[in-house]
């Protein structure tokens, strides 16, 4: 399926502009791996470095060992359509770190991505191949499409089963990617599994297997750190916030499921994955320290974010910052993703909208294993 750019992004580097990426890092053996193999997946994107490093679990994963740090790769992107130096070298430090922890536990299989701030940079083939010389590591810039497969699989076991249209949103540093799947065609029973099934492609393809139908998909270019960087002019606080969620709906007028959003839909679930709805699930649960295991899987209502959304407005800048349940490393960026996430409940409200603390790198994990064949009755 062929996605069209949002009508708005005309400021941003199209995809045509993309440095090739470098090709994933092969498995070091041949043959049928051992199902005692450690499998890593890092995602790099514009505002975080996150790595996984995960041993196949039956027909799941136990993670090993993990790793997650702000670097600001994007910092100045969006004015400068470059990397800066001092972003490039945060982002090394963190990598040579990663790279100790993939020696450490001798992985040989790996899938190691780039996102957004790579694919927009004009000097990001100088950043791979700094990138390679200071860690050994060979990133792969991946483009918008694989990004939302991977975050859609990642969140399928949280697709209920009486869920007959999806909407899965992963809200990111420097792109938001929203993928509208029917499932209504699908027996109850088989719906996770058709889901998981898409990692091969969004596009139909003849299968023995029930379908999930991807209706439509695209990759918003503003998340985080560039809805941010759009309005920091904006002084007021109120003003700024209603700026970026009104400018973030206009970038969903390509987006097919946006012509029909004053339809009732029976049956429909939002899966939101990012920090942003991590963070405001927390808030709203009331955590002092955060804790996945009560967050991942939670269902809030578009009222309960409303909720939480006014109290952050309401706390002002100031009171975000000393806000521990938002913590040091979010505060600057909580209010670009809630706007983000009240313009998608503004066009569809639901009951129904699941927090994910999951995304990429459970996808790129998941279709690595499935494709090596060590994960046991396996969806794929």
């Amino acid at each position: 399926m062929a996605k069209r750019p949002p009508h708005s992004a005309g400021p941003f580097v199209k995809p045509a502009l993309v440095p090739s990426a470098r090709p994933a890092t092969k498995p070091a053996t041949a043959g049928k791996p051992d199902p005692a193999d450690l499998y890593a997946a890092l995602d790099l994107g514009t505002n975080s470095c996150r790595m996984l490093v995960a041993q196949p679990k039956g027909s799941q994963f136990h993670v090993v060992d993990s790793f997650s740090k702000s670097v600001q790769l994007g910092a100045g992107l969006e004015s400068t359509g470059k990397l800066s130096r001092n972003s490039m070298a945060r982002t090394v430090g963190a990598l040579k770190i990663c790279q100790k922890k993939l020696r450490h536990h001798e992985v040989k299989r790996m899938r190691l991505v780039a996102t957004e701030a790579c694919r927009r940079a004009s000097n990001s083939d100088e950043f791979l191949k700094l990138v390679h010389r200071e860690t050994g590591i060979d990133l792969e810039i991946i483009k918008p499409e694989e990004e939302a497969r991977y975050a859609v699989i990642s969140c399928a076991p949280l697709v209920s089963v009486n869920t007959e249209q999806l909407l899965v949103v992963d809200i990111g540093g420097g792109s938001t990617e929203l993928v509208w799947i029917d499932l209504s065609r699908v027996p109850k029973v088989d719906r996770p599994r058709a889901i998981m099934r898409l990692h091969t492609g969004f596009d139909s393809k003849d299968s023995e297997f029930p379908a999930a139908k991807v209706v439509d998909w695209i990759s918003v270019p503003l998340g985080v750190a560039t809805l941010r960087d759009q309005f920091n002019d904006v002084d007021d606080d109120g003003a700024r916030f209603a700026l970026m969620s009104w400018f973030f709906e206009e970038n969903l007028a390509e987006f097919t499921p946006y012509i029909d959003a004053d339809q009732v839909r029976e049956g429909f679930q939002i899966v939101g994955t990012s920090g942003t709805v991590t963070t405001v699930a927390a808030s709203h649960l009331g955590l002092k320290r955060y804790d996945r295991n009560k967050v991942d899987g939670l269902r809030m209502t578009s009222d309960q974010i409303d909720h939480v959304i006014q109290g952050y407005l309401h706390m002002g800048p100031e009171g975000r910052r000393a806000d521990p349940r938002i913590g040091k490393d979010r505060h600057a960026l909580i209010m670009s993703g809630a706007a983000i996430l009240q313009a998608l409940l503004r066009v569809w409200p639901t009951d129904r909208l699941s927090v994910a603390d999951r995304g990429l790198r459970e996808g790129l994990l998941y279709a690595q294993m499935s494709s090596d064949g060590v994960l046991e009755e396996g969806p794929y």
